[in-house]
């Protein structure tokens, strides 16, 4: 293959992914139904994060891998896909480097202290002697676990525990930034990210247990100065953080929720990328394709046929009511209208966009979610009809 015709071929490799980017990000966009002007924007991020982590081979995302999170300031607009980790934590002593290239990170979950005995003690110090003997049996012990991490090769330490301000002077003076008070859940998404090994003792850290990142940088946001560590370049790339900005909390709740919503949509889509239409077409067409059903079995099933045909037309219903349309005639001339045109794709206008093709407006839905949720309605009227009395208090 000449180079010409590689050259060709990533190309169109590129505008077929850009092209199912695209419409990954349409069909997240109902999810942010409350986020106004910016969901174009925030859609496009979700399918991003999910592309990123999602292993295409097997046709599955692990959503643990996509980390959302945000700190109240600035501007919706400002929210972004971080590709690393971005950890609400700031370097344990101000006088600290702010930045790190192509650091060697240590991932602790013992703390930067002295061992403590497991039975109840009490140490009397009543000399200038003892005292001074105290304070230097502690700095061997700092100076001891300072070494281990110099000796293994570690630019950055990230410890799950704290540390006093001794511990955290003597990293200031050995040139060996740290950070204190790390969540678990973090320190999971960090080791996959950055190939680290949780280390539980300072005697087990060895240099293979090191993780890499081409990038440590701490970031300060609004107006509180609020800081926060920003991971960036790590060998596994298959762990993002959406790093959400908002006005207030309410704002920043909100958003966090129709992003969600939006990663489960871009999800279903790899796990399955078949397509039903939105607008209420499906379940017009399902209602349709019952009814037909109903006419065709004789006896009292025939009457459970045109019931749950009936139940399907509750959500064409209900678009139609909540975009202020009258929902019962909408209803009926969609319907009137799929069977004269022997269109599926007719759905409720609640656009206002003068058309009733869902084809037109780009409106759909993912088949997975949709079979999920009148498999799930199905089976809530399956429980209930099983009950066969209520038992109540008696009346005082």
């Amino acid at each position: 293959m000449s180079s010409f015709e590689k050259g060709e071929k990533e190309r169109r490799g590129r505008e077929r992914r850009h092209k199912n980017s695209h419409s990954l990000s349409h069909t997240s966009l109902p999810a942010f139904s409350s986020v106004g002007r910016h969901k174009r924007d925030l859609a496009q991020i979700c399918v991003d994060a999910v592309l990123a982590v999602a292993d295409l081979d097997r046709r599955d995302v692990n959503l643990d891998l996509i980390k959302v999170d945000g700190k109240v300031g600035g501007r919706l607009e400002d929210t972004a896909l971080v590709r690393g980790i971005v950890l609400d934590k700031d370097f344990s002593h101000p006088q600290m480097p702010k930045s790190l290239t192509d650091a060697r990170i240590a991932i602790l979950t013992c703390p930067f202290e002295p061992p403590r005995p497991k039975t109840k003690h009490k140490v009397d110090i009543d000399t200038v002697a003892k005292f001074e003997a105290l304070r230097d049996a502690e700095r061997a012990y700092f100076e001891e676990m300072v070494s281990l991490c110099k000796a293994a090769g570690a630019t950055l330490v990230l410890c799950q525990w704290g540390f006093d301000d001794e511990a955290n002077h003597l990293l200031l003076a050995r040139d060996l930034p740290a950070v204190r008070w790390v969540g678990g859940v973090e320190i999971e998404l960090i080791a996959m990210a950055t190939g680290a090994r949780i280390v539980p003792r300072f005697s087990e850290l060895t240099p293979d247990k090191l993780g890499k990142a081409a990038s440590v940088k701490e970031v300060a946001y609004g107006t509180t100065r609020d800081r926060v560590l920003v991971i960036e370049g790590c060998p596994n790339t298959s762990a993002v953080t959406i790093f959400v900005r908002g006005g207030n909390k309410m704002v920043l709740d909100e958003t966090k929720r129709s992003l969600h919503d939006a990663l489960c949509v871009a999800r279903n889509l790899v796990r399955d990328n078949q397509v039903v239409y939105g607008g209420g077409a499906a379940e017009i067409a399902c209602s349709l394709a019952v009814e037909a059903a109903a006419d065709q079995v004789a006896g009292v099933e025939a009457y459970a046929y045109r019931a749950f045909a009936e139940a399907l037309e509750a959500v064409p219903l209900a678009l139609a009511e909540n975009s202020g349309l009258p929902a019962i005639e909408s209803l009926t001339e969609v319907k009137a209208a799929q069977i004269t045109q022997a269109n599926p794709y007719l759905g409720i206008d609640c656009n206002q966009a003068g058309t009733a093709d869902m084809r037109e407006q780009g409106v759909f839905e993912t088949l997975i979610g949709k079979r999920q949720q009148l498999t799930l309605a199905t089976q809530v009227c399956r429980m209930i009809l099983k009950i066969d009395d209520v038992i109540q208090p008696a009346e005082q």
